[in-house]
């Protein structure tokens, strides 16, 4: 396969990047550096629509079959690469040269794969081949819609067990707010019930996208819902470890884009001020 010679930054998440189809690596903010991804929905298919979402193509349909054999071979490939050292040098990586985390993310729902947790043993059999020590987290990057499901909640606690973690996103606590930014067929309790349980089943990270819409930040009465979620959630026997609250850093690629733009930082801040009177820590990535 020819090399392809990219500079990896955190404002470029091209899944293709690395000419994989299942894998890719990004520099992610929230990660704080290298992090590997596997994508189950290589066919940009998911069942929420986020008007943020940086997925061309993005449409509502079915996760692909997953080639397992293939995932494999290009984990292996991708992490040989990372760990010799030629990862870093070919995308010219200009931050910490470590491996920080793989994630079930790519440009759908990871959940929604009904070989979720086949995919799991796959990525925990390549993990487990590094040389790297500690060795790197698995984590799940979720909507959280469909936690309920037995063999998505026996999954979690498959990845629980092999000290993974979920963040699960929550960019509104309002039926409305997650209507207008997530485009979801859900409500606001229907989501914390789901957060709730996907607590239960492993440590689990709260993921707000924070933006402006139509020129406008999110308005008081919607940080303060999201305010009181937090504070709802901080109270559980299970509670989340905090939130990683986070600015926009790429582009979307929905037909709402023009409708977006980053809120400042000090807006930013000022939430994050207002988010920790919850009791819950929060992680500020603007």
């Amino acid at each position: 396969m020819e090399q392809l010679v990219t500079r990896l930054t955190s404002v470029d998440h091209d899944r293709g990047a690395q000419g994989l189809v299942w894998v890719y690596a990004v520099l992610s903010r929230r990660a704080r550096g290298v992090s590997v991804g596997v994508n189950l929905q290589p066919n940009n298919a998911c069942n929420w629509h986020c008007v943020y979402c940086q997925v061309p193509g993005l449409h509502v349909g079915k996760s692909p079959p997953v080639d397992l054999a293939a995932l494999e071979r290009e984990l292996a490939q991708l992490l040989a690469e990372i760990e010799s050292g030629e990862f870093y040098e070919q995308h010219r990586v200009d931050g910490p040269r470590e491996l920080r985390d793989l994630a079930f993310a790519g440009n759908g729902e990871p959940t929604a794969s009904p070989q979720f947790a086949e995919a799991i043993d796959t990525a925990l059999a390549a993990r487990a081949r590094l040389r790297q020590r500690p060795l790197p987290p698995l984590r799940v990057i979720t909507n959280g819609s469909l936690v309920a499901l037995p063999r998505v909640e026996a999954a979690l606690r498959k990845l629980a067990g092999a000290g993974g973690e979920a963040w699960f996103k929550l960019d509104a606590a309002t039926d409305a707010g997650l209507a207008r930014l997530n485009r979801a067929s859900t409500t606001a309790a229907k989501q914390m019930a789901n957060l709730e349980r996907c607590c239960a089943a492993l440590p689990t990270w709260i993921q707000t996208c924070v933006f402006s819409f139509d020129g406008a930040p999110p308005s008081p009465a919607e940080l303060d819902a999201l305010e009181r979620a937090c504070a709802a959630a901080a109270a559980w026997p299970s509670p989340p470890r905090g939130v990683l609250l986070y600015g926009l850093a790429r582009p979307s690629l929905q037909a709402e884009a023009p409708r977006i733009a980053r809120v400042e930082e000090a807006w930013l801040r000022a939430a994050a001020q207002q988010l920790a009177r919850s009791g819950l820590a929060i992680d500020v990535h603007p």
